[in-house]
């Protein structure tokens, strides 16, 4: 029951539905900027030769690949589902199955399955255009041209001509998918005829400026769908908005317990989002098999967002590595890899899942907040001896600021000069908030970091130092490195504070803001507050006494309140940290009652309330009776008062 979760590293082949076709924007490219000394516009062009040698509306072109990839090139690196280039062309070869997960090398049908044309279409772009596979892979102009290839002869195969109406083209771009349902084809072209209508705009990572002029008129020929001939995924059993490919595989039946939230007591306050450290088919596949001892709810995959149910929302999944978390949390997963940052995220899985959490949050009344929608690395360690080995997906490579847009609750307040007491939601411009981290071999399951590197990586979280210094140590967490500086290592989490949380101001230095963190008062570079915003309406929570406060990593209740015959969950501070008189820390959720479960049906509410805070980069708890909570006012009003 309280076990932690284990690193999924059980692989399968990519099958070929898992491969239908990827956005992989992850970047709100329309909130990017750029200067004309550091862009380029040669990609436009690329886009605008390409559609008119293949008679193409270049603004499908450009829709199509905005989806696929956000238009950039990805240094000529594959993505997770073998894709490359601005138009996600893929070339799946029996070694990217095998690395997708530990244990997939000498699988003997890896060869048969990475024969599927649906995961060749380089292969295909190379035969239409004369061009070598080589250079589709690497060069850009020339994969922009073997897509549009690609999409003219998929519209010739749906209509029997290359129309200049966009509208007629939405048969050819959900053929250019690869999916082999009907639901993820449809799913695409709808995402590829929605920013076709409202438009995009923005600068690559590689630098190039790329524009999707609005085209509010067009319209969708769905009845094109129906020449694919694809088949219909089952969806019966399934918790999923209609907007996604839902269906349902059952996970692994020791792998969490039936329960009958919330009805039963046990409230639904919280969604976690964690990736996967593997392909899709390797996940799904692992999270099925009986043997396995942890769980999810949903299972997002990368290429088309497609998703797999595996445990009833009712049901506790063990999917947090904390058992209190998953007491009153839904687990999401999703296809991909932490140490390989913002890359391979894709608009795809940004938007299904932006879809998936808006639907569970207005079924359970969940705030579509930071604070009640957190990643794997915000789940507090459930006791003293795990804390240091809690998982830290998905990682700096989610843009939250992005996911919390596509949720409608974009994190708001305005930048400027934090003052000392007030509160501050964390939100470092993601495009251009870009930190160099160490990866290391043992944080890239993939094979493709043999040894520890230094990258530059659009990141979603600052550095927290000891001082107002850029060359000041990174702060160790203690459970961690104990009283030891802590380091730029990509799975190091204690020195950083992430896009959406929320801290209580301790000191500003000139370009440098203070907040209380994990106990201490630790600094981040913040010229102008543009790394902050001004945070009002919160709870502000302080020891009731002028001592320190224990900290919790779980919420069950005292020994004395189990019946006879129930065995108690051990509640235990959590020794390395605590609140110390005169710092302050910011409630995530309201005060609620310790309570605990069995696979009887048993549920056991304590008569103490204890608050969650945001204490590090984990949230973790408190009792109420052990802390004041007064609320974050803005400052003109405490003047007044």
């Amino acid at each position: 029951m309280h076990k932690r979760k284990a690193r999924l590293r059980i692989a399968t082949a990519i099958a070929a539905s898992a491969l239908a076709a990827g956005g992989l924007a992850t970047l709100p490219f329309h909130a990017l900027a750029g200067t004309a000394d550091d862009v380029s516009t040669s990609r436009q062009e690329d886009f605008v030769s390409a559609a008119a040698q293949y008679h193409i509306p270049v603004n499908v072109l450009l829709a199509v690949a905005y989806e696929e990839s956000g238009w950039d090139a990805h240094g000529a690196l594959p993505s997770t589902e073998g894709g490359f280039g601005p138009m996600h062309l893929t070339d799946v070869t029996p070694a990217m199955m095998a690395r997708g997960a530990a244990g997939a090398a000498g699988r003997s049908d890896l060869a048969s399955l990475a024969a599927d044309p649906a995961l060749h279409t380089l292969q295909a772009a190379a035969k239409l255009t004369g061009l070598p596979e080589d250079t589709l892979r690497s060069n850009p102009a020339a994969n922009i041209r073997g897509g549009a290839a690609l999409l003219a002869s998929y519209q010739r195969e749906v209509t029997g001509g290359t129309p200049a109406d966009a509208s007629q083209w939405y048969g050819a771009v959900a053929r250019y998918s690869q999916s082999s349902q009907k639901q993820g084809a449809v799913r695409f072209a709808d995402r590829v005829f929605a920013v076709l209508r409202t438009g995009a705009a923005g600068v690559t990572h590689d630098g190039q400026r790329v524009r999707l002029a609005a085209s509010p008129s067009v319209r969708r020929a769905d009845a094109q769908v129906e020449r694919l001939h694809l088949k219909t995924a089952a969806t019966a059993d399934t918790e999923c908005p209609p907007t996604v490919d839902c269906t349902f595989v059952p996970g692994s039946p020791v792998g969490g317990q039936v329960s009958n939230r919330p009805t039963n007591g046990i409230r639904i306050d919280s969604i976690v989002i964690h990736d996967l450290e593997s392909t899709y088919d390797a996940g799904v596949n692992g999270l099925s098999d009986p043997k396995n001892t942890v769980s999810t709810h949903y299972v997002m995959r990368s290429s088309d967002g497609a998703v797999t149910q595996m445990v009833p929302t009712k049901d506790i999944a063990f999917h947090a590595g904390n058992y209190s978390t998953n007491l009153h949390s839904i687990g999401i997963e999703h296809e991909g890899y932490a140490a390989q940052g913002a890359t391979w995220y894709t608009e795809a899985q940004y938007e299904a899942t932006a879809d998936l959490v808006k639907y569970l949050a207005g079924r359970y009344d969940i705030p579509l907040d930071r604070q009640h929608i957190l990643g794997h690395d915000n789940v507090a360690g459930p006791n003293s001896s795990l804390v240091s080995g809690m998982h830290w997906d998905p990682g700096n490579g989610w843009d939250w600021d992005h996911f919390m847009r596509l949720l409608g609750r974009p994190l708001s307040g305005l930048h400027g000069v934090p003052e000392v007491g007030s509160v501050v939601t964390v939100d470092p411009p993601f495009a251009d908030n870009v930190q160099t981290v160490e990866v290391c071999p043992a944080d890239d399951p993939t094979g493709g970091t043999p040894a520890c590197t230094d990258k530059q990586q659009a990141s979603n979280f600052v550095y927290l130092r000891t001082a107002p210094d850029a060359d000041a140590p990174i702060f160790g967490d203690q459970a961690i490195h104990g009283t030891g500086a802590g380091t730029d290592r990509i799975s190091d989490w204690g020195g950083t504070a992430q896009a959406g949380q929320q801290f209580v101001v301790a000191d500003v230095q000139g370009d440098w803001t203070a907040v209380w963190y994990s106990g201490s008062k630790v600094w981040f570079y913040n010229p102008r507050g543009k790394n902050t915003r001004a945070t009002y309406g919160v709870k502000i929570i302080k020891p009731a006494v002028d001592t320190a406060v224990a900290v919790y990593g779980s919420s069950y209740p005292d020994k004395s309140e189990y019946p006879a015959g129930l065995g108690a969950s051990t509640q235990a501070p959590l020794s390395m940290y605590t609140v110390p008189a005169g710092q302050a820390y910011v409630a995530t959720q309201p005060a609620a009652a310790t309570d605990d479960y069995f696979t009887s049906g048993a549920v056991v509410i304590g008569s103490k309330k204890m608050y969650t805070i945001q204490y590090n980069h984990r949230v973790a708890l408190v009792y109420a009776n052990d802390v004041t909570a007064t609320t974050a006012i803005h400052h003109w009003e405490d003047d007044a008062n």
